[in-house]
């Protein structure tokens, strides 16, 4: 069996890896740092969860301390792009966990903070800087960044970064970098238009590795899929964590809004709830992060951008409270459990509506998920409408049919102007009730005999001929009378 010590590590880093526990690489590891120690360009395919990280991190580590020479001023020897916050947070941490024998400088840059501390770090330069794309294109825009002493590029989650829309962002940047560079490619997916980016960027020939099979799942992942109806999802979510060994969850919803209904729901029911999306402000969502893993909440409820970054050993189970529209996201999710040689769970509610995607997910992933049916259950019934905020919402919908129902319109009112309106519902000879509304056909009846259905039933919406009007009164003169319309 392969080990960090038989592939030639610098002692710095043995050491580093020696204090962490680590002795043995994953297998994306093992293949994919000789060929980066070597300095040809890579392009790596692995699922989630299998230590892609740490697969650049460790020989990129290893080339600083081969070659150590000085940073540029405001520049870095290392440019990593990352598609969100918390994966480029986690990327320089273990940077600087496995360097920090080494004295080397790490930075990160992303959006949602201010400027000043970013560009304080950068101003003397470092050896390896970890930025979101947005970000690093502002910084470029200022000058306050300037990328001509890149010597290694490593893009990671190359996937997520087609689906966040920042192919056309990272062509800009690679504009900025020197022809002469180290380029590394690593994804657990590779769509066609990634493929496309890699060729244009990478240098011929690389190095390619691949220990999994696109878009496969992590084996030690136990999964179920669980039909249910869209209203009684909550309810069912907290009868799963009634279950105590549901002890450190991740709730994935599609929108932000949801992820804060999803939080505020587990909280009325007394599970220590936390919510993290792109509308939180980076402080929000670095303390709630924090409280996850300290365990001071059971669960931690977040959108697609939780989906990759986070890399927490002791999640035991991923519960999907809504199905990606993305089939490639479910992967990704569910891989945020069975961590490290760990076992887990992964649970997936589906509605009637999301059958569609069920399907894409299963004809992606190549497998058949077990499946339980609660649909028309009895006692999520109970538990729907027993909820506080099931009845707060059915509260607040009255409220608002009932200020519109003062507000509308009575039924079959015309906007004609009240003299209009008189002249055409004058009776006619007689006087007698209208045919429909209980006149009968003697004593006068409808003056406008077309405008009534077999029955008596007044057909409202039926034109009303010009013809039939009876006009204004004249004043006997004789005078030849002008024709009138509705319109004098």
């Amino acid at each position: 069996m392969t080990k960090f010590t038989d592939l030639g590590l610098d002692k710095s880093l043995l050491k580093a890896l020696a204090d962490e526990g680590y002795t043995v690489p994953t297998p994306i590891q093992a293949q994919a740092i000789p060929g980066v120690m070597s300095g040809r360009d890579l392009l790596g395919i692995a699922q989630t969860g299998t230590g892609k990280t740490a697969a650049f991190a460790l020989p990129i580590l290893h080339r600083l301390a081969a070659d150590r020479k000085a940073a540029p001023r405001r520049g870095c020897r290392v440019l990593v792009l990352s598609p969100t916050r918390e994966l480029a947070t986690q990327i320089g941490e273990s940077f600087k966990t496995y360097g920090k024998h080494m004295g080397v400088s790490v930075a990160v840059v992303f959006g949602g903070v201010k400027y000043g501390g970013q560009m304080r770090a950068l101003a003397g330069g470092v050896d390896v800087l970890v930025a979101t794309p947005g970000r690093l294109i502002d910084h470029l825009g200022e000058k306050t960044i300037t990328l001509g002493g890149v010597e290694i590029f490593v893009l990671d989650e190359a996937d997520q970064m087609l689906d966040m829309g920042f192919i056309l962002p990272i062509r800009r940047i690679v504009k900025y970098l020197p022809k002469d560079r180290q380029n590394l490619f690593f994804s657990a997916t590779m769509p066609t238009e990634i493929g496309k980016l890699a060729s244009e960027l990478q240098n011929p020939n690389p190095h390619k590795v691949a220990v999994a099979p696109e878009s496969t799942t992590v084996e030690r992942v136990s999964q179920k899929v669980i039909f249910v109806e869209t209203a009684r999802k909550r309810a069912l979510l907290c009868e799963l964590f009634a279950e105590q060994k549901f002890k450190r969850v991740i709730v994935f919803t599609r929108t932000k809004r949801g992820a804060d209904r999803v939080a505020k729901s587990l909280e009325a029911a007394g599970v220590e709830a936390a919510a993290i999306h792109g509308d939180k402000s980076q402080g929000q969502r670095e303390r709630s992060l924090a409280s996850f893993k300290a365990g001071e909440v059971r669960a931690l409820v977040a959108t697609d951008i939780a989906a990759r970054g986070i890399d927490i050993d002791a999640v035991s189970h991923v519960v999907q409270y809504e199905l990606p529209n993305v089939p490639e996201s479910y992967v990704h999710r569910i891989g945020r459990t069975a961590r490290a040689g760990a076992d887990g769970t992964a649970v997936a509610f589906c509605a009637d509506d999301e059958r569609n995607l069920l399907r894409d997910i299963q004809k992606v992933t190549r497998q058949t998920i077990p499946a339980e049916d609660r649909r028309n259950d009895r006692g999520l019934h109970v538990m729907t409408q027993a909820m506080p905020e099931v009845a707060a919402e059915r509260a607040e919908a009255g409220r608002k049919n009932n200020g519109d129902r003062g507000q509308r319109k009575p039924q079959g009112r015309s906007d004609l102007p009240g003299g209009l309106r008189a002249q055409r519902n004058r009776p006619s000879n007689g006087g007698g009730q209208r045919q429909g509304q209980g006149g009968g056909n003697g004593g006068g009846g409808d003056r406008h005999p077309h405008n009534v259905r077999k029955g008596g039933e007044r057909a409202s919406t039926t034109p009303i001929s010009q013809a039939a009007f009876k006009g204004p009164k004249r004043d006997g003169s004789s005078a030849p009378a002008k024709r009138w319309t509705p319109l004098d």
